[in-house]
C-alpha cells in the first residue's frame, strides 16, 4: 500500500487560498489519473481539479464549505505500489503522474517527491528542472514534471465562521485543526474517514448542491438516511412543505427575498465578490477618475445587427449591438492608442498596449468579473461573435478560467441589458478606460435632411442610446478622451464609416 496526498496546486495568478465546494469522489473510490475529483472557488472563479495519479480514494482531508491555503493536503490516494515504509504516506506536490496535465503553468520549477522522513523518492529532479517542451508528465530521463503549488507554504484549512453566531466569539481565530496524519498500511479505506464535525449535517455532495440551490440551511432538514444522513428526498419534501430556510448565499446576492421572520441575514465576503470589492475600491482610489458620454442614434446600427443575423456565415452565433460597439472600439484603438494603456507607478512609465485584449464585465451570482478576450483587434466579426458568446456563458456558469481575467487592457459594460440607460462605470484595475453601453430605446430624434429648399429638420422615431466612457485623467486627457468617444459613437452611428478606419 503506498499512500499519496494530492496538495490543492496553485490555480493560477498568485492566488494563495480557495474554498472547497464539491467533491466528486467519496472514500473507496476508484480514481483515474487527470479524474475530476473537487471543485474549488478561487477569488476569480470555480474551478475543477484533476488528480495527478491512479488509484483508491482513502482519505478527504478537508471537508466541504473549508478555505484551504495552496500547498494544503486535500485528498489521499492509495496507488498500490511500494511507499518506501509501511504506513508512510507519499506527499506530492503537484507532481502528476504520467499524462497528467495542468494548462497554462508550464515552465514551474519540480520540487522533489519526498516520503514522510524527507528521502528523495525515484525519478524526483534533484535540479527542480522541466524538460524542456514537456508541459506536464514523467520525462524521458525519469523524473516527474511539476506543474503548480511549488514552494507555497504548508498550513492549515480555515473554517469560516458559522452564521448562527456558534464559534469563538469576538473575532477570535478558531483553534486549528488537527494535521491530516498517515494512514496506516494495513487499515482498511474506511478508517480513513475523519469524524464529521458536530454542527455539519451529514449529507452527499449532491444533496448539498440542490440544498444551496433551492435556499435551504441543511442543517435545519431531518435527515432520515442512515445514521442521520439528509437524502435527496429530506432535501425535496422540506422545500415543498415551504419551511422557513435561511437564503443561500447565491440568492442573497441576487436580491432574493429574505427567510419569513428573519429581519437580516449575513453573507461572507469571499470568493469573486471579495475579488471584485478589492480591486474596485483599489482603482476608485488611486486612478483619478474622468467620465464623459455621449447620446449616439443607433438606428443604422440596428439595421446592420438585423442583416448581420441573416448572413450564413454568422448564424451559429450570437450577434448584438455588444458586437458592433466591440469592433468600433478596436477599430478607434488604432487612432488613439494611448486609450489602450496602462499607468504604471513604480516605474514611472506610461505603457502603451499594441494589442487589444478587450475585457466584457460579466455579473454573475458570484459576484463580477472581467474575462477579456485575447488580441480582439486582429480577429473578424464572426470570430469576435463567437468569442464573446463563449466567454459570457462561461463567466455565468463561474468557470472563468484565472488565464482568461488576466492581460485586459480596456473594457466594455454593458448596463444596457438590464434596461438601464447609462452609468460611470469604474476602471479595471490595470487598465486605463472602460466602455458602458446604455439601453437602446425608440426615442423621437431631430434628423436633418436636405430639401428643394436647404436642410429641413423633421422629428422622427429613432433608436437611441448612450455611451460612457471613463479614463484615467493621469495620462488621458480630455480631448484624447472625447476624440475617441466620438470615433466610436460615428461607428455606431453609420456602420459604413469603420470602412475609412
Amino acid at each position: 500500500m503506498a499512500i499519496k496526498e494530492f496538495r490543492l496546486p496553485d490555480p493560477g495568478e498568485g492566488l494563495t487560498e480557495a474554498e472547497i465546494v464539491t467533491w466528486k469522489v467519496k472514500v473507496g473510490d476508484t480514481v483515474k489519473v487527470n479524474d475530476i475529483v473537487v471543485e474549488i472557488e478561487t477569488a476569480k472563479s470555480l474551478v475543477e481539479l484533476p488528480v495527478p495519479f491512479a488509484g483508491t480514494v482513502t482519505a478527504l482531508l478537508v471537508q466541504e464549505g473549508d478555505t484551504v491555503e495552496v500547498g494544503v493536503p486535500i485528498i489521499a490516494v492509495d496507488t498500490g505500489g511500494d511507499a518506501g515504509g509501511e504506513g508512510a504516506p507519499t506527499t506530492v506536490q503537484d507532481a502528476p503522474a504520467e499524462g497528467a496535465v495542468e494548462p497554462g503553468l508550464e515552465g514551474s520549477p519540480a520540487p522533489k517527491v519526498t516520503d514522510s522522513s524527507g528521502a528523495a523518492q525515484p525519478g524526483a529532479d534533484s535540479q527542480g528542472g522541466i524538460e524542456e517542451g514537456k508541459i506536464g508528465g514523467t520525462t524521458s530521463t525519469g523524473r516527474t514534471a511539476v506543474l503548480v503549488g511549488y514552494g507555497v507554504k504548508q498550513t492549515e484549512a480555515k473554517r469560516r465562521p458559522r452564521k448562527d453566531g456558534s464559534g469563538p466569539a469576538g473575532g477570535a481565530a478558531p483553534a486549528p485543526a488537527a494535521a491530516p496524519t498517515a494512514i496506516p498500511a494495513a487499515a482498511p479505506p474506511s478508517a480513513a474517514v475523519s469524524t464529521p464535525r458536530a454542527d455539519r449535517p451529514l449529507a452527499k455532495p449532491p444533496v448539498r448542491k440542490l440544498a444551496k440551490e433551492l435556499g435551504i440551511d441543511l442543517a435545519s432538514v431531518p435527515g432520515t438516511g442512515e445514521g442521520g444522513v439528509v437524502t435527496r428526498a429530506d432535501v425535496e419534501a422540506y422545500a415543498e412543505a415551504g419551511a422557513t430556510h435561511t437564503p443561500s448565499a447565491a440568492a442573497a446576492g441576487t436580491g432574493a427575498p429574505a427567510a419569513t421572520g428573519e429581519r437580516e441575514t449575513r453573507e461572507p465576503i469571499k470568493g469573486v465578490r471579495k475579488m471584485m470589492a478589492q480591486a474596485m475600491t483599489g482603482s476608485a482610489f488611486s486612478a483619478p477618475h474622468v467620465t464623459e458620454w455621449i447620446t449616439v442614434d443607433v438606428t443604422r446600427t440596428m439595421e446592420f445587427v438585423a442583416g448581420l443575423k441573416k448572413d450564413r456565415a454568422l448564424r451559429d452565433v450570437k450577434v448584438t449591438p455588444l458586437l458592433v460597439l466591440a469592433k468600433a472600439m478596436c477599430l478607434a484603438i488604432k487612432r488613439y492608442p494611448l486609450i489602450n494603456s496602462t499607468w504604471d507607478e513604480d516605474a514611472q512609465e506610461i505603457v502603451v498596449k499594441h494589442y487589444v485584449n478587450l475585457g466584457i464585465a460579466a455579473a454573475t451570482p458570484r459576484g463580477l468579473v472581467v474575462p477579456n478576450i485575447k488580441d480582439a483587434d486582429s480577429m473578424s466579426m464572426q470570430e469576435l461573435a463567437a468569442k464573446i458568446g463563449e466567454l459570457t456563458a462561461t463567466a455565468r456558469e463561474g468557470r472563468t478560467s484565472p488565464a482568461d481575467m488576466s492581460g485586459g487592457t480596456i473594457t466594455i459594460t454593458n448596463v444596457g441589458v438590464f434596461g438601464v440607460d447609462l452609468g460611470t462605470p469604474i476602471i479595471n484595475p490595470g487598465e486605463s478606460a472602460i466602455m458602458a453601453f446604455g439601453a437602446v430605446r425608440r426615442m423621437p430624434w431631430v434628423v436633418e435632411t436636405e430639401g428643394p429648399g436647404g436642410v429641413v429638420e423633421e422629428i422622427v422615431p429613432r433608436s437611441v442610446a448612450q455611451l460612457a466612457l471613463s479614463f484615467d485623467h493621469r495620462h488621458i486627457d480630455g480631448e484624447l478622451g472625447s476624440r475617441f468617444l466620438a470615433d466610436v459613437a460615428s461607428i455606431l452611428e453609420d456602420p459604413a464609416r469603420a470602412m475609412l478606419f
